[in-house]
C-alpha cells in the first residue's frame, strides 16, 4: 500500500492503521474533512491530499454519561441527529453542518457558532483525542470520560491547528441535555452603538441566554439588529421573552418555523455574499465599534457573535488590506475562505511554543507550515 500512495495526489485511509500508513508515505501532506472551507482544505502544488472522509463514524456512545466518541471524519450532522434521537445535543453548535462540515475539521479550523454563549465554545466539550503525528505514531490524548484529567492536554491543542500539527484520527465529546424548545427576540436599533449598548445590559443579566449576535446593517446603511436565543420547556418561554422585551425596550419573537431559519443561517454563512472572502477574528466588546466603523467604510459584512466576542467577517478586496486593518487594531484573523498565502492573517501570532511542539510532533515537516 505504501508504494501506491507515494505516488498518489490523493490518498483516503479508511481506519487509522492506513491513516498511519497514509501519513509514512506522503512527504508532503494536507488532511481534508468535508471541504467546507476551503482556504483550509485547497493543497498547494505538489501537496498530497488526505481525504479523510472514510474515516467516518460513532464509535462509542453512552447517552447516561454524557459522551460520544467518532473517527474524525464523521459528518457534524451525522453525529447532531444521533444526539437528538437522545434528546442531546453539542451546545457549541458547530457551523456549516449542512454544508458537510466533518468533526474533525471542526476541530482543526476551531469553529463554534453562536450557541456558544452559555455554554462556552469548543475547547470546553472536546475532552479525548486520537491523533497521529508526523512520525505516522498513533498517540492518545485526554479520555472518554468527562472526569478524566490526567497528562498534557493535547486535546486542547488540536483545536485550531489547521491539519499542521498532526492528523485528528479519533474524537471524544461531553454532551448536554437539549433545550426542549426555543425562542428567538429580534430588537432593532438606530445605530450600531445603540444596540451595543443595549447588549451590554443582557451581558450583564441572569437571562440565561443561549445566543447573543449583534448584527449590523448592511454597508451603506445605518443601524443593526440584535438576536437573542433561549431554550427551556415552552410553556415558560413567552414569560421569560417579555422580560427581555422589558428590559431592551421592545423586540419581536418570531415563530418556531423563523426561529430555527434565522440561526440555520448564522451557522451556514448564507448571509455571506457570493465572492467574498470569510475571516474569523477574535476580539473583545471594546474593539467592536472601532473595528465595525473601519470594516463598514472598507464595504464588508459583518456578524458579530457570543456577546461580541468574535467576529465573522465578510471581505470584499483583497485580504491583505484586511490583515492590515486587523493588525493596526492588535486583532488577529483565520481566513475560511478566499485566496490567500497566509491562513492566519493581522497581528502576528506567538510562534516560539508552536515551533516547540511542531519540532516534537513533526520533525520531517510533513505537515504544511502553521501560517
Amino acid at each position: 500500500m505504501s508504494t501506491a500512495l507515494a505516488a498518489a495526489p490523493r490518498m483516503a485511509p479508511a481506519s487509522l492503521a492506513q491513516l498511519q500508513e497514509c501519513v509514512l508515505a506522503a512527504s508532503r501532506l494536507l488532511p481534508v474533512g468535508g471541504g467546507t472551507k476551503p482556504a483550509l482544505s485547497t493543497p498547494p502544488q505538489g501537496v498530497a491530499t488526505l481525504a479523510l472522509g472514510a474515516l467516518s463514524g460513532i464509535q462509542e456512545y453512552d447517552p447516561g454519561e454524557y459522551t460520544i466518541t467518532t473517527l474524525a471524519g464523521t459528518p457534524v450532522a451525522e453525529v447532531a441527529a444521533a444526539l437528538a434521537a437522545h434528546g442531546q445535543y453539542l451546545p457549541f453548535d458547530p457551523p456549516l453542518a449542512r454544508a458537510g462540515a466533518t468533526l474533525g475539521g471542526t476541530v482543526a479550523a476551531g469553529l463554534s457558532g453562536s450557541g456558544r454563549y452559555r455554554y462556552g465554545g469548543l475547547r470546553d466539550f472536546l475532552i479525548g483525542v486520537q491523533i497521529v503525528d508526523g512520525q505516522g505514531r498513533l498517540v492518545r490524548g485526554g479520555g472518554k470520560v468527562v472526569k478524566n484529567a490526567a497528562g498534557f492536554d493535547l486535546p486542547k491543542l488540536m483545536i485550531g491547528s489547521l491539519g499542521r500539527l498532526a492528523v485528528l484520527g479519533e474524537l471524544t465529546f461531553k454532551v448536554f441535555p437539549a433545550p426542549p424548545a426555543y425562542a428567538t427576540l429580534t430588537a432593532n436599533y438606530p445605530t450600531l452603538a445603540a444596540a451595543a449598548e443595549a447588549m451590554a445590559t443582557l451581558r450583564l443579566g441572569a437571562f440565561d441566554l443561549l445566543a447573543l449576535d449583534l448584527i449590523p446593517a448592511a454597508p451603506g446603511h445605518a443601524g443593526a439588529a440584535l438576536q437573542l436565543r433561549i431554550g427551556g420547556p415552552g410553556t415558560v418561554l413567552p414569560e421569560r421573552v417579555e422580560g427581555l422585551r422589558h428590559r431592551l425596550g421592545g423586540g419581536t419573537m418570531l415563530d418556531p418555523d423563523a426561529d430555527t431559519s434565522i440561526w440555520q443561517q448564522a451557522a451556514e454563512f448564507s448571509w455571506v455574499p457570493a465572492g467574498m472572502a470569510l475571516v474569523k477574528t477574535p476580539l473583545t466588546p471594546h474593539h467592536l465599534i472601532p473595528l465595525d466603523q473601519r470594516l463598514a467604510a472598507a464595504g464588508a459584512h459583518r456578524r458579530y457573535i457570543a456577546g461580541a466576542n468574535l467576529a465573522w467577517i465578510a471581505w470584499p478586496g483583497a485580504l491583505d488590506d484586511l490583515s492590515g486593518l486587523l493588525a493596526s487594531a492588535g486583532l488577529s484573523g483565520l481566513v475560511l475562505r478566499g485566496a490567500t498565502a497566509h491562513l492566519l492573517i493581522g497581528a502576528r501570532q506567538d510562534t516560539l511554543f508552536r515551533s516547540r511542539i511542531t519540532a516534537a510532533l513533526d520533525p520531517r515537516q510533513r505537515f504544511l507550515p502553521y501560517e
